[in-house]
């Protein structure tokens, strides 16, 4: 009798709650026990609050969706896609870091430290970079090791060596005389010097879009040298011949090292170019700068702190060639080159920062029109291949 009156009793006052509540009695019917005896089912109960007062009860039955728990397979594909998302923004940071890092570097050394021999500071980086090519890929094994085959392929890697530590050298020497805006905006012509030494050498053609699109990229650099505060004849020759050997490298690489057996990977042709660098520069800075040895240690017995410049220096001029190889390897050679046009750009602003160089707004005009024409000779080189393939 006492449970029958539990059950009809629909509604009770809560001492507690100042409202009616309204009790549902459990249905079980649903779930049965082992032994078939029916059970009842226990209802949800809602509940609402009206105008933030008292709770009420819902007059229809509300299902509260939970989402599946994703399975364990798209869990670790979700932490493994953040987890490389992470490392991936770190090399380009990593990247950023090494190549601005380095010119700073440079010109502090070059230009306010008083350390005028960038022969010498060039093999430094040479040989820094066979220390550590070689640990990198010997040791730490990044990447497979590649032996040479021939006494030809030998020659043609020494041919490149040339190229590439002359073009190191121009860059460097451009720094003592040049800010790092104004080099930085030189530098930037490198497409237009790749597009005639691929004409001369190899007779190749691009399309007319192609050639139009390097219009800006030498007007820009007109204004901007017209406007150069700082202008210094020399060192705007030797940075233009930097520009020069740099587009020539990579035009004459394509050209050298083109058959499979040949091939190096960019990691092992540093490899074998940096210590053939080295070697052709050394008689150079012995002749042109007898003195640094001497210079260097007077120096380091005054102010140590020159050590740690030259070895932090050298290092992170190795780092320049291990970052490309990784931003390559974790994204693509066209983010590598899309980095590269905004590099320029952000070089300037923090050497602007760091060394309070003078510009002008014609100066920063002809720089932005620069870096307009790179992106839109990119933009103009991949239409072209697209509509050869």
């Amino acid at each position: 009798m006492q449970s029958s009156q539990t059950q009809n009793r629909v509604i009770k006052r809560n001492p507690k709650v100042h409202g009616l509540i309204k009790y549902s009695p459990p249905d079980l019917s649903q779930f049965r026990c082992h032994n078939s005896t029916p059970l009842e089912m226990v209802e949800a109960q809602t509940w609402t609050t009206r105008r933030m007062s008292n709770p009420r009860l819902d007059t229809t039955e509300q299902v509260l969706d939970i989402p599946p728990t994703p399975p364990g397979d798209l869990r670790n594909n979700l932490g493994s896609s953040s987890h490389n998302t992470l490392i991936t923004s770190l090399i380009i940071a990593s990247w950023y870091f090494s190549n601005i890092g380095v010119l700073i570097l440079n010109k502090y050394l070059l230009s306010f430290y008083g350390f005028r021999f960038p022969i010498f500071l060039t093999m430094l980086h040479m040989l820094s970079s066979s220390a550590f090519s070689y640990a990198s890929i010997t040791l730490l094994r990044l990447l497979p090791f590649q032996h040479i085959h021939s006494h030809k392929q030998f020659l043609k890697i020494l041919a490149l060596s040339a190229i590439f530590c002359l073009s190191v050298v121009f860059g460097n020497t451009s720094l003592r005389y040049l800010p790092v805006s104004f080099n930085q905006a030189i530098g930037a012509t490198t497409p237009f010097f790749t597009a005639i030494f691929a004409f001369l050498i190899t007779c190749k053609k691009e399309t007319a879009e192609v050639y139009l699109a390097l219009l800006p990229v030498v007007f820009g650099i007109v204004v901007a040298s017209n406007s150069e505060p700082l202008f210094h004849l020399f060192g705007f020759l030797v940075c233009v011949g930097s520009t020069a050997g740099r587009a020539l490298k990579s035009v004459v690489q394509g050209i050298l090292l083109t058959s499979e057996a040949e091939k190096l990977h960019s990691m092992n042709l540093l490899l074998y170019m940096a210590p053939m660098a080295a070697l052709i520069l050394l008689p150079f800075t012995l002749y042109i700068e007898g003195n640094v040895l001497g210079f260097t240690i007077e120096k380091a017995r005054e102010d140590p702190f020159i050590l740690f410049l030259l070895i932090g220096n050298a290092t992170v001029a190795y780092l320049v060639n291990l970052t490309n190889f990784l931003v390559t390897k974790h994204t693509s050679a066209l983010t590598l080159q899309v980095l590269g046009n905004a590099k320029a750009a952000v070089a300037a602003v923090v050497s602007v920062l760091i060394f309070r160089n003078p510009v002008t707004v014609m100066g920063m005009a002809g720089f932005g029109i620069t870096i307009m024409g790179v992106v839109l000779y990119s933009e103009a080189r991949k239409r072209s291949k697209l509509t050869t393939h």
